[in-house]
């Protein structure tokens, strides 16, 4: 299991610097206009951005129905 260190400090890739911008950009407009909307909006992006997560590299796309070649319809 990864530390917190570990997954705070390593494994920088480019969408991970776009959400970390992104999030950035939005904090600071939600903070400038004080919306909350985008408050929660960037919060999302940030979060992700430090932790690592979303949905890069297909690893939310929904797996392929299993071919059943046994039954001719």
């Amino acid at each position: 299991m990864k530390t917190i260190r570990q997954t705070l400090f390593h494994n920088w890739h480019v969408m991970r610097w776009v959400r970390l911008g992104l999030g950035a950009y939005v904090a600071v407009y939600a903070f400038r206009h004080t919306d909350i909307l985008s408050g929660f909006i960037a919060a999302f992006f940030l979060i992700q951005a430090f932790t690592n997560t979303g949905c890069s590299g297909g690893s939310c796309a929904i797996p392929p129905p299993k071919s059943h070649s046994d039954k001719n319809v």
